[in-house]
């Protein structure tokens, strides 16, 4: 499918087997969590280290260019017009500053009665601080005089949402590419155990969770064949005008809940056919959670990015 193709997001990738896909799903699970965790109140230069780290890591598990090139390429063109609109936008600080010694233009405007205050000598500054990195004025035409300004707080805020974006998509789009769901899902029970004792639903989640996750190619499915017929009939858009594409696009949103809703009673009736009334009753055992040499190993990497997170990301 085209359409599967062009967006892989999320999707599981079945070959090459790496050694991402050989970790046990609980350790992945956490590493996942920790990434997710780590960038919260820490500073740039921890937030663009975790975006270093998630790229070293795609690259040492030799993914194929074609799988994530399309990711992780579209991510990083999102986060550089990101971190663009956010450098030249207002850092949110709107403060007046009032020169503490009288200027020249001070001097000129002085009245003539009065005597004029002395100009004192400029002094250097006694650090190389500079709260505004860069200041470019165009004020040739004054109806349309404009400036970019980016200060201190705009490069962080900058980095900080362009890196959160990134961390957040990148990391769980990799996770799932290197996770079959019936391993999420497996993983994810074997983890919310000890919630039965409050007499949770515990593998009727993990059921439900291992179905939602199947049904994502189905609806990339649906939406392209849609895609594909309103292609085929060669709609005239511009003589519809704003009013009739938009009653195309409704029948079109109607037609897939109704396409979508006879796939999921599809699933039903076929788990119905074949018997199955509780996930406690039909419980498959898809793999075996054991964890080998190669999984604490990374679990030990992981103490170690926590301890290099506490000792060296700071607060922000």
């Amino acid at each position: 499918m085209d359409l599967l193709r062009s967006l892989p997001i999320g999707l599981y990738l079945e070959q090459p087997i790496t050694w991402l896909h050989r970790l046990d799903p609980r350790v992945k699970v956490a590493w996942l969590l920790s990434i997710l965790l780590a960038p919260i109140l820490a500073n740039s230069a921890c937030r663009v280290a975790i975006v270093a780290f998630l790229v070293l890591l795609t690259i040492s598990a030799r993914i194929p260019l074609r799988v994530w090139r399309q990711q992780m390429g579209w991510l990083l063109l999102l986060g550089a017009l990101v971190t663009g609109l956010l450098l030249i936008m207002p850092d949110g600080i709107a403060v007046s500053q009032q020169p503490r010694l009288p200027t020249e233009q001070m001097i000129q405007a002085w009245p003539e009665p009065l005597a004029a205050p002395e100009l004192l000598p400029e002094m250097p500054t006694a650090t190389n601080y500079r709260y505004d990195l860069f200041d470019w004025q165009l004020t040739q035409l004054p109806p349309f005089s404009f400036s970019i300004q980016i200060t201190q707080r705009s490069r962080r805020i900058a980095i900080k949402i362009s890196t959160l974006l990134f961390t957040l998509l990148y990391s769980t789009t990799l996770f799932l590419l290197t996770t079959a769901p019936e391993e999420i899902t497996e993983a994810f029970e074997l983890l919310m155990r000890p919630l039965r004792v409050f007499k949770l639903p515990v593998t009727e989640i993990a059921l439900t969770l291992t179905l939602a996750l199947r049904f994502i190619p189905l609806v990339l499915e649906e939406v392209q064949n849609l895609v594909r017929s309103i292609r085929t009939r060669a709609i005239k858009w511009q003589k519809l005008g704003v009013r009739g594409a938009m009653q195309i696009w409704l029948m079109v949103a109607e037609r897939l809940i109704q396409n979508l809703l006879l796939r999921a009673e599809q699933i039903s009736s076929a788990m119905q056919v074949r018997g199955f009334t509780s996930p406690n009753t039909h419980r498959v055992v898809w793999h075996q959670m054991r964890l080998s040499w190669r999984d604490w190993l990374v679990l030990s990497g992981l103490g170690l990015f926590w301890w290099s997170r506490l000792a060296y990301g700071g607060v922000a």
